[in-house]
């Protein structure tokens, strides 16, 4: 036996068999293998110490037992929270997840980015792929393996989806917000070709139509700069909705800096409810989703053999906290 890595080759010599049934055995095939040799295989491997070629594996199979989440900023605990979901699922069928983050959401160079990662993913023939980054208004859609894709949200027709209702939950925060007494209000929104973005600005709206608009970029850093533009205009609304808890975050710094004290001064809300915003001072209102469930869903989804009938969306909660106290 050789001192180096056991080969396919010592396998199907040991075992006394050729190299196409070894290779058949131990990587799959359409082509079954008499169970007496493939076990004579089998112990082959098991006592030279050979471990399979998992791209081996994949041309033989069509597949692999590998699945893909393709996130945008891995920074942000929206897409961690999702990710924990994809993972459970693929923990409980065997299957490894493999992460791709395209960044931060920078335009057009983020939509290439994406169709750049699935064209990568193809040539890895993943058991199935689940997109979770946010959907661009008109944006071509991923091609080739449609039917084991699922993406969380919406804006992707013709793609297994799990809908969230973003629309419903921003309309159900204003309306808590004016239960609380609250009437002048501004949104820190996101870009605004992104379809989250704008079912939760245009829910909010639909509530409270006279609320001014504020795009930044889709993240903490975004939502500072927004809050701080608005205060530099002297703007200074008696309520805040930030589209994700991020952003709401990156506001209730910005207001500080100003000398302005969140919650008292200006209140805050935000979308998503990620972990740590009830660890935040003050604890931050927020539009609750049930991400880790949502990605388990998604990847359910992608990994169905038939076609699976579209779910009602995903229902919102709004968590009224300290943020935004009644007037």
């Amino acid at each position: 036996m050789s001192e180096n890595v056991p080969t396919l080759s010592e396998v199907a010599a040991h075992a006394g068999v050729s190299l196409a049934t070894a290779s058949r055995a131990l990587n799959g095939s359409s082509r079954r293998v008499n169970p007496e040799l493939q076990e004579r295989v089998l112990a082959s491997a098991r006592a030279l110490g050979y471990s399979a070629n998992v791209q081996a594996q994949a041309v033989a199979r069509g597949t692999t037992n590998v699945v893909a989440l393709v996130v945008g900023d891995i920074a942000d605990p929206y897409f961690a929270s999702i990710a924990s979901g994809v993972v459970r699922v693929a923990d409980e069928r065997g299957l490894i997840v493999t992460i791709t983050a395209t960044g931060p959401y920078a335009g057009a160079e983020s939509v290439d980015r994406e169709q750049a990662a699935m064209t990568a993913l193809r040539g890895q023939r993943p058991r199935a792929v689940v997109l979770a980054g946010s959907r661009v208004v008109g944006a071509e859609l991923p091609e080739g393996g449609r039917e084991r894709i699922a993406v969380v949200g919406s804006g992707a027709p013709g793609l297994r989806s799990v809908a969230v209702d973003n629309h419903g939950g921003a309309a159900e925060l204003a309306r808590s917000l004016r239960g609380l007494g609250y009437s002048d209000f501004a949104v820190l929104a996101g870009p605004e070709e992104l379809v989250t973005v704008r079912d939760r600005v245009d829910g909010f709206r639909s509530v409270v139509p006279d609320a001014r608009i504020q795009h930044a970029e889709f993240s903490r850093a975004g939502g500072h700069r927004a809050m701080s533009e608005l205060l530099a205009a002297g703007d200074r609304p008696e309520c805040v909705f930030a589209v994700s808890d991020v952003m709401a975050i990156g506001a209730m710094a910005a207001l500080r800096e100003a000398g302005i004290a969140p919650g008292v001064g200006v209140a805050v809300a935000g979308f998503d409810d990620i972990p740590l915003v009830a660890d935040v001072t003050p604890a931050l209102t927020s539009v609750a989703l049930p991400l880790a469930d949502i990605g388990a869903r998604a990847l359910e989804l992608a990994l169905a053999d038939e076609p699976v009938a579209a779910d009602r969306p995903v229902a919102a909660e709004v968590r009224l906290r300290a943020s935004t106290p009644r007037r």
